[in-house]
């Protein structure tokens, strides 16, 4: 056999091969790189999501508390004769068992059953009663709810009712939940000037920091930690 006609020797084989092992490790590690950005990128926007459905409820919530009618005065006629209770102490967070309780007016039609409704003509009477009522001519029905949320096992929860309601799960993996109230000087300061986790006062509340730290079980991603700040619309007694 001639020199021309022969084919390739071992050591070029062996070349050929340790250089396309090379381009396919290669493409191996920039498919899998690709895979890895696509993978956290997805556990990143699916944590933000849960993060800002958290966050927008509670902030709606927060600034509809307070928000009892169109009186100041309302008739007490629940079953139980704890409306004006709620009505004095319409936010509250309890540090120890990281609970936040709000009574607010209920948002939208797709609220469930409010825990009371204020019945008023919005001239001379405002009555609250247990559960949903609906009015009469002339009067206008304000649902009114009472929601506690609640931060444990790294889960929020939240329950609507009197009582001590029925928790369920909002969103899990969350590994920090801390509120914190912005307070005025006084009862009758626009502004808050300082903030604090046990106001004293509730009528010094003008704002609720909300601070949410999620975690990603797998580890593909950092934890992230979500901060907003909820102003209140309606002045608290």
């Amino acid at each position: 056999m001639s020199r021309s006609s022969r084919g390739f020797g071992l050591i070029e084989l062996l070349i050929a091969l340790a250089l396309s092992l090379i381009v396919v490790l290669g493409v191996a590690q920039i498919f899998i790189a690709a895979k890895n950005t696509y993978v956290s990128q997805n556990t990143a926007a699916a944590m933000q999501e849960d993060a800002r459905f958290v966050l927008s409820k509670l902030t709606q919530e927060i600034r509809m508390v307070g928000m009892f009618g169109c009186l100041g005065g309302i008739t007490d006629s629940s079953i139980a004769g704890d409306f004006n209770a709620s009505q004095l102490a319409p936010i509250s967070w309890d540090n120890a068992n990281l609970k936040l309780t709000l009574v607010t007016a209920d948002v939208g039609a797709n609220g469930g059953i409010p825990t009371w409704t204020v019945i008023s003509d919005c001239r001379n009477t405002a009555t609250a009663y247990t559960g949903l009522r609906v009015p009469a001519s002339g009067f206008l029905a304000f649902p009114i709810r009472r929601l506690i949320y609640s931060f444990s096992n790294n889960k929020i929860m939240m329950g609507s009712g009197a009582g001590t309601p029925t928790q369920f799960v909002l969103v899990d993996n969350v590994s920090a939940f801390s509120v914190s109230f912005g307070l005025a000087s006084s009862a009758t300061d626009v502004a808050a000037s300082s903030y604090s986790s046990n106001p004293a006062d509730p009528a010094r509340i003008r704002s609720v920091r909300l601070s949410l730290t999620l975690t990603d079980p797998n580890n593909r991603v950092r934890d992230q930690t979500f901060n907003v700040v909820a102003a209140l619309r309606n002045r608290l007694p």
